[in-house]
């Protein structure tokens, strides 16, 4: 069967790309493309041609099945070039998403009609290659140098009300697409001049430096950013061939690169991630309603992320008192994103209005699933579950948020602990894309595949992991932090380890992130495992909140605040109280403790890979990237030097 098909309606050629699940631009379609040009250029009958995709979407993209494979003719600029000065022309009908090549072809085309839900974009940055077949150059002429820089540089899409500000679309199209395409084709219409013909919009040189300060600063190394601005740049300062032939040749070279191979690394992990291959078939409990124990910072973030997902939930708490704080809680989340642009006024009480408080367990009788998520102490979170055992039904699904708890303990004694699992959220829950589901050996298997349809739900990345203290992420981020304390305890300065950390990538150096997140919550697990019986070497984070530096809540850290000053400043003080466990003369460059760290990282992960804590190396990497911020374009600690890594 044809990929690429072609109707006539009067003297109107419809042409349809039917290539499920996404109509990707394999060699087929882009073949296709080509003959349907050729065949209609030369068909008198014929005056304009409609360009429509079958199933859920326009040209999604590329098809990621080429994405290590040497391009094959005929390559998409040729395919565009030849829609572009076609004879007749050529009409883009868009329905879900015109993305990447799919948009390039659609900039091909004389007008683009649109759905009001669908989304135009060219998301190659996100893969580490800009666009290369056009992309650049097309849409800088289209639709001017900001929309442009804007579209191409961030690679996110917009939709299309926005679209048509913007002047990338040429009309929002209610009803029938196909048939609204139809017709405005067979309208007497002014044809624009084919966007290769029109002259380039310029703009002083102060505007590509400024916008290059800022981008560099935002993509913290990330190369793909940068490039595709030299790409639009030489768009706007040159002849269209000259800058078509620019933009092809870097995409070629990004398309070969470390960083595009990490980057696609992260795109196949994530695109597994949600859809474990081992639960194929299994059957998923019914998700209708929901609960949340405990309304604090991480209970309300869930009870949020429940929430934007469309789920009722009830939020349990002690006491009266406790419940109305939950509520302000979840106010306060849905304000912040009203506040934002993320949320109207209206949405966000809707919100809320799907938030019922109650001190009552007894409310949970025909919960589908409930998540405990209430102080980090075995003896409260076992409270929560003998209530929970009781009064839920047999069948729900019932979930510990616990951190670095042994969900085993936890569940001990519940009735039918096939329902348990753990759900390990991060904070902000509504905001961080992790979720870590840790089921104990007692974990059924349709509660398991509930975990991950709850993660789809829910938009996160879903990674299973097995118990063991901290999981995959906090084992990590437990090792991470020795690391960078035996440097400082080497001689290594605290401001030049996070100085290293923040050029290799990260948002935060070890130490900033710290502070930022208070001291003492690690100090306190310490100080539990201490107290369990277990020895526990002081560490240099320890000493600092026993002298009551827990990090920018009081002023003080790893380093000093100023009152209203986020900026850290190296202290006198952390020099005071550490010297006698530091010792000097250790000298390494940025590059060396960057290596030194994620070394660290990375032998840690294969610890937990040989423990069956992980399944394989792409899961470690998505914890570390969507958790704790190791830099994406990096494709995670274990990327690149382990054969599992898929």
């Amino acid at each position: 069967m044809s990929v690429v098909t072609i109707a006539r309606q009067g003297t109107i050629a419809v042409v349809t790309i039917d290539n499920p699940p996404v109509n990707a631009l394999s060699q087929a379609v882009r073949q296709g493309l080509v003959d349907a040009v050729s065949a209609l250029d030369g068909d008198p009958h014929i005056s304009a041609v409609v360009l429509v995709c079958a199933g859920r979407t326009f040209i999604a993209g590329a098809d990621v099945s080429e994405f290590d494979k040497p391009p094959q003719p005929p390559h998409l600029p040729d395919v565009v070039s030849a829609i572009e000065l076609a004879a007749k022309p050529w009409i883009a009908a868009i329905h879900g998403s015109a993305l990447g090549g799919g948009f390039e072809v659609a900039l091909g085309c004389r007008f683009r009609l649109a759905t009001a839900d669908a989304s135009v974009g060219l998301p190659e940055v996100t893969l580490g290659i800009v666009p290369g077949a056009g992309g650049t150059v097309r849409t800088l002429r289209l639709a001017g140098v900001e929309a442009a820089v804007d579209l191409v540089t961030t690679g996110k899409p917009v939709r299309a009300p926005r679209a048509l500000e913007l002047g990338l679309i040429d009309r929002i199209v209610e009803g029938d697409l196909r048939a609204a395409a139809i017709a405005f084709a067979g309208d007497a219409l002014a044809l624009p001049q084919p966007l290769s013909l029109r002259p380039a919009p310029t703009v002083p040189d102060a505007f590509w430096m400024e916008t290059e300060a800022a981008i560099a600063k935002r993509a913290r190394g990330e190369v793909a950013p940068l490039r595709a601005l030299a790409c639009l740049r030489r768009a706007s300062e040159t002849d269209f061939a000259a800058a078509l032939q620019f933009e092809r040749a870097t995409f070629l070279e990004l398309r070969a690169s470390e960083q595009a191979a990490a980057l696609r690394h992260v795109f196949f992990a994530e695109r597994a991630a949600p859809r474990p291959a081992g639960l194929s078939g299994v059957q998923v409990l019914p998700l209708r309603n929901t609960a949340v124990i405990g309304g604090g910072t991480m209970g309300a973030g869930i009870a949020a992320a429940l929430r934007d997902a469309g789920l009722p939930v009830i939020l349990i708490e002690r006491d009266d008192a406790a419940v109305e704080r939950g509520i302000a809680n979840l106010r306060d989340i849905f304000a912040g994103a009203v506040k934002r642009g993320r949320l109207t006024e209206a949405a966000a009480e809707a919100r809320l209005a799907g938030v019922t408080g109650s001190t009552d367990y007894a409310a949970l009788a025909d919960t589908d699933l409930v998540i405990e998520a209430v102080f980090e102490e075995l003896s409260v979170k076992r409270q929560v579950f003998e209530q929970l055992g009781r009064v839920c039904r047999p069948d729900a699904v019932l979930a510990t948020n616990t951190s670095y708890l042994d969900p085993r303990a936890i569940a001990e004694g519940l009735p039918n602990p096939g329902r348990f699992i753990g759900l390990h959220f991060f904070s902000p829950a509504n905001v961080m894309k992790l979720l870590e589901i840790v089921p104990t050996p007692q974990t059924a298997e349709q509660t398991l595949a509930t975990g991950f349809a709850l993660g789809r739900m829910l938009g996160k990345v879903p990674v299973r992991a097995g118990i063991c203290e901290g999981f995959i992420g906090n084992r990590i981020l437990k090792r991470y932090r020795a690391e960078a304390e035996a440097l400082v305890g080497q001689g290594v300065a605290i401001a030049a380890v996070d100085a290293a950390m923040r050029g290799y990538g990260f948002a935060m150096g070890p130490f900033e992130a710290q502070d930022l997140g208070g001291l003492d919550i690690a100090f306190l697990q310490r100080e539990g495992v201490r107290a369990a019986g277990q020895d526990v070497p002081e560490t240099l984070g320890d000493i600092l909140v026993r002298a009551g530096r827990k990090g920018q809540k009081t002023g003080g850290g790893w380093y000093d605040y100023k009152p209203g000053d986020r900026r850290p400043v190296p202290s006198e003080e952390v020099a005071r109280l550490l010297g006698a466990r530091i010792e000097p003369g250790l000298a390494l460059d940025a590059e060396a403790i960057a290596d030194r760290l994620v070394g660290a990282m990375a032998r840690e992960g294969e610890a937990i890979l040989s423990e069956g804590i992980a399944e394989k190396t792409s899961d470690i990497d998505l914890v570390e990237i969507h958790g704790y911020g190791f830099p994406r374009w990096r494709g995670g600690p274990m990327f690149g030097t382990r054969s599992t890594s898929t």
